[in-house]
C-alpha cells in the first residue's frame, strides 16, 4: 500500500489530502428509493442540479437507473434519460464537475460527448468498455466494490473472509487497470460501495476500517446517503428518518480521510464536513 495521498483533478479542480468535495446526487428516474421520481421530468432534473449545485455541490450525479431492482431500463432508455440532462447542465453551469452514474460503455460514449467528467461505476466493472470510454475522452472513473454481482440484484446471504480487505484488492486492481488503459492516474477514485454486494455488517465494518482504504493512496468515494445499512443500524429507520444517521456516517468517513461524498443534501453535507475539516486540520 501506498501512503502517498495523492490530488483528484477534474474539469479543473483539484482536491488534495484533507479537502473534501461533495457529489450531488440527481436522479432522472420514475422509481427513486429517495425522491420517487422528484426529479424524474427533465426540467425538474436541471433544476435540482442547478439547486444542488446553489447548496454547494462540487460535483452533479446524474443517474438514469434505480441500483436496486425494478423495471427494466436498456441502454437505449438510460442515454434518453440521462445525456440530454448532461448536456443542459453542462450549459447552464460551465465549469460544474458533471458525473453519470451507469455501469454501460455504450451510455459511457454519449454522456462523455454531452459533457460529463466524470463515470460512476457503482457495481464495479461489470463492463470492462467503461474504462476504455473515460481513456479515449480524457475523463474519470470510480472504481467500485460491488461483490461481483450483477447489476440491480441483490446478493442473498454474501460472506467474506476479510470484507475490507476484499474491498481494497477489487477496487485498486481495477483503478491500476484504468490506468493501464489510459485513464489519468490523478482522475481515479475507489469506492467501497456500501450496500452494494453487502449487508449492514459489512458496510459498517468499511466505514470503521475507512482509512485503510485511504491508506492505498487513492482518492477515495463515499456514498452513504441514507442508505439501508444506516437505517437497520438504527433499529429499521425509514428513507425519510435516516439524515442524522446519514450525517453522521459522513463525518466519520471523512475524519478517516475520504475525499469525495455523494450525497442527496448538499448543503447539510457542506456544513457537517466544514465542521469535520475545521476539527481534523492541524
Amino acid at each position: 500500500m501506498s501512503t502517498l495521498m495523492s490530488t483528484l483533478r477534474l474539469r479543473g479542480r483539484s482536491f488534495g489530502p484533507g479537502d473534501f468535495a461533495v457529489m450531488a446526487v440527481v436522479n432522472r428516474t420514475p422509481d427513486s428509493f429517495y425522491d420517487r421520481g422528484a426529479t424524474y421530468g427533465f426540467t425538474a432534473a436541471v433544476d435540482a442540479a442547478s439547486r444542488l449545485i446553489d447548496e454547494g455541490a462540487d460535483i452533479v450525479d446524474i443517474g438514469g437507473v434505480k441500483a436496486g431492482p425494478g423495471d427494466e431500463v436498456d441502454p437505449a432508455e438510460e442515454i434518453r434519460r440521462v445525456a440530454e440532462v448532461v448536456a443542459a447542465v453542462r450549459d447552464r453551469h460551465p465549469d460544474v464537475i458533471i458525473s453519470v452514474d451507469t455501469w454501460r460503455a455504450e451510455v459511457a460514449k454519449v454522456v462523455a460527448e454531452a459533457g460529463a467528467d466524470l463515470l460512476n461505476d457503482t457495481w464495479g466493472g461489470v463492463d470492462p468498455g467503461l474504462a476504455e470510454v473515460a481513456a479515449t475522452y480524457g475523463i474519470g472513473l470510480v472504481c467500485a466494490h460491488a461483490g461481483r454481482v450483477e447489476p440491480r440484484t441483490r446478493p442473498h446471504r454474501i460472506a467474506y473472509a476479510d470484507v475490507v480487505g476484499d474491498v481494497i484488492a477489487y477496487t485498486t486492481a481495477l483503478a491500476e487497470r484504468a490506468v493501464s488503459l489510459g485513464v489519468r492516474r490523478d482522475a481515479v477514485l475507489i469506492d467501497p460501495a456500501h450496500d452494494f454486494g453487502k449487508n449492514t455488517w459489512h458496510s459498517l465494518e468499511v466505514s470503521r476500517r475507512l482509512g485503510e482504504m485511504v491508506a492505498t493512496g487513492w482518492p477515495v468515494l463515499v456514498a452513504v446517503s441514507n442508505k439501508d445499512f444506516v437505517g437497520e443500524t438504527l433499529g429499521g429507520l425509514p428513507v425519510e428518518e435516516r439524515h442524522a444517521g446519514t450525517l453522521a456516517t459522513l463525518a466519520v468517513s471523512a475524519a478517516q480521510g475520504a475525499r469525495v461524498f455523494r450525497v442527496h443534501d448538499a448543503a447539510s453535507a457542506r456544513t457537517a464536513l466544514a465542521v469535520v475539516g475545521r476539527l481534523t486540520r492541524t
